[in-house]
C-alpha cells in the first residue's frame, strides 16, 4: 500500500520540483503552543531565481525563513534546501548557504578587511570545482563598496556601512542559496541601486535569492516572483505583472501625439500599441504603459484575505450560536 502525505500532494499553482530546484517548500507547518503561525506554506524556486516574500508584520516571514536557514525546528511539513532538509544540515550544507540579518551585533574594534578574511577562513575546507570558496576579499570589498573603508574599525563605519558590511558577511561564503531581511535599511539611493545591480549580478550567476522587505519598489525590481505571506498562508505566488492582472486586467496606456497627451485602457496593452505605432509610427512620444502598483496589488489582495478570513469567523460563530 503506497501512503500519500498531505506534503506529496501537487499544489495548484506551484511548480513541481525538478533537477533545478533550489528551495521546496510543501505544507509548512509552525506552531507555538496554541498558536499556528505558519500554516501549510508551500513554494519552490529554481537555480537563480530571486523571490521576494512579502506580507505583514507577524505574517510568518521570518519564522519561515529560519526554518529555512536551518535555525529554527519546524511542527510539520516538508522542507528542501539544496536537496537538504535543514533541521539536519551540516557544516558543509551551512557553506552553501549566505544570510544578511536584519541587524548583526559584533565587536567594534575588528576592521573591514580583517573580519571577512577571518570569516572567510571558515568557508575554504569547503571550496569544490564548482564554487571556489571564499570569494576573494579585496573582490568582495569592491562589490559591497568599502574599498575606500576596508581599514576602518566597525565602530567608525555609518550606519550605511555598515550595512553594507552585513552583505559582505553573507556573501563571503560565495553562497548558492542567499536569505536577505530587510538588506537595504540605511542605504541612501546609490548605494540601494548598487546593491540592486549586486543582486542581478548574483542571480545571473545562478544564486538563488529569498529576500523580505517592506519597499514594494524594491521588490518589483529585484524580484522573479512575490509570495505573499498573510496570517501564516501563501495567498499569492507569481511576478508583480501576473498579480497586478489578478487584481485588474487593465492597463493604461499613455501618448503623446500632435503636442497632445491620450489615455486610453485596455486589455491587451501589446496588441494596443502595436496598433497606434503602426498608425501613426515615430510620431508617437512618451509611451508609458502602466498596470496596477505592486503596493495597491498588495494591500487589496491581504485586504481581500483579512476580510475573508473574518467573513469565516462570523459565519463559524453563527453556526455555533445557531
Amino acid at each position: 500500500m503506497t501512503v500519500v502525505s498531505a506534503s506529496d500532494t501537487p499544489t495548484p499553482g506551484v511548480r513541481p520540483p525538478d533537477e533545478l530546484t533550489v528551495l521546496d517548500v510543501r505544507d509548512l507547518r509552525m506552531r507555538y503552543g496554541s498558536q499556528d503561525v505558519l500554516q501549510g506554506v508551500t513554494f519552490t524556486a529554481r537555480r537563480g531565481e530571486v523571490l521576494a516574500l512579502l506580507g505583514p508584520n507577524g505574517a510568518g516571514k521570518t519564522t519561515t525563513i529560519e526554518i529555512l536557514e536551518g535555525f529554527r525546528m519546524r511542527s510539520a511539513g516538508h522542507v528542501s534546501v539544496l536537496g537538504v532538509d535543514p533541521a539536519h544540515g551540516d557544516e558543509r550544507w551551512r557553506a552553501r548557504l549566505g544570510v544578511v540579518l536584519q541587524s548583526w551585533r559584533d565587536h567594534g574594534k575588528w576592521r573591514v578587511r580583517e573580519l571577512l578574511e577571518h570569516l572567510g577562513a571558515f568557508y575554504a575546507p569547503y571550496s569544490t570545482d564548482q564554487v571556489r570558496r571564499p570569494w576573494p576579499v579585496d573582490d568582495l570589498i569592491e562589490a559591497v563598496g568599502l574599498t575606500k573603508h576596508a581599514h576602518k574599525k566597525l565602530s567608525q563605519l555609518s550606519g550605511g556601512q555598515r550595512r553594507r558590511l552585513d552583505v559582505a558577511v553573507g556573501l563571503v561564503g560565495r553562497p548558492e542559496v542567499l536569505f536577505l531581511d530587510e538588506p537595504t535599511v540605511g542605504f541612501d539611493p546609490a548605494a540601494r541601486r548598487e546593491f540592486h545591480d549586486l543582486m542581478h549580478q548574483l542571480s545571473d550567476d545562478a544564486t538563488t535569492i529569498l529576500l523580505t522587505t517592506h519597499d514594494l519598489d524594491e521588490a518589483e525590481k529585484l524580484a522573479d516572483r512575490i509570495l505573499i505571506l498573510a496570517a501564516g498562508q501563501i495567498i499569492a505566488d507569481g511576478s508583480a505583472e501576473e498579480l497586478a492582472r489578478r487584481i485588474s486586467p487593465r492597463a493604461e496606456v499613455r501618448w503623446s501625439h500632435g503636442g497632445q497627451r491620450h489615455v486610453h485602457s485596455t486589455v491587451d496593452a501589446t496588441r494596443f500599441v502595436r496598433e497606434l505605432f503602426a498608425q501613426y509610427g515615430d510620431a508617437i512620444e512618451d509611451l508609458e504603459v502602466r498596470r496596477t502598483s505592486l503596493e495597491d496589488t498588495y494591500m487589496t489582495l491581504v485586504h481581500q484575505h483579512e476580510s475573508g478570513q473574518r467573513d469565516a469567523a462570523v459565519r463559524r460563530f453563527q453556526e455555533v450560536a445557531g
